[in-house]
């Protein structure tokens, strides 16, 4: 069995969207850099005001730091697990805590089922990105088929 870090193995790929980080990145420029737009150039009665140029400022920043966590979502296996970064908290499996991995038609993204019986979502493997997608979450459920206790060799 190989280990992460071979280069030959593909499977210890870091598990990242496309489409959603893209969506990220076109979002932000639209929405963040537009504020700061107006936000810094704006003249008048209203937009003169340093409390409103402010609200356009801070509304950048919050914009900014969601899509920055919305845009870095992923999945790192290792021989040990699985580190799961969704948009506000990171989550480490070991693989015997997974008992599944689901993509069912309407997911929009993969759903582990655990042992302890919750369900984890893994935002880094979504339905979005087409066949590329699909071919992601065969690839997460090969790895929890292999290294996890549950489904591994007795």
């Amino acid at each position: 069995m190989s280990v992460p870090g071979d280069v030959d193995d593909a499977r210890w790929r870091v598990f990242r969207p496309l489409w959603g980080r893209v969506a990220a990145w076109v979002v932000w420029v639209l929405a963040a850099g537009g504020s700061l737009l107006v936000g810094l150039t704006a003249n008048g009665p209203l937009g003169g005001a340093a409390v409103n140029k402010l609200s356009f400022v801070a509304f950048a920043v919050a914009v900014t730091w969601l899509l920055w966590r919305l845009g870095g979502v992923h999945a790192v296996p290792s021989a040990s697990g699985l580190a799961v970064r969704n948009l506000i908290y990171t989550r480490r499996l070991e693989w015997a805590q997974i008992v599944e991995v689901r993509l069912g038609p309407n997911d929009p993204w993969v759903r582990l089922d655990l042992a302890d019986g919750g369900t984890l979502a893994v935002m880094g493997v979504q339905r979005a990105d087409g066949e590329r997608g699909m071919a992601e979450a065969r690839r997460l459920r090969s790895l929890v088929t292999e290294l996890g206790e549950t489904h591994g060799p007795a």
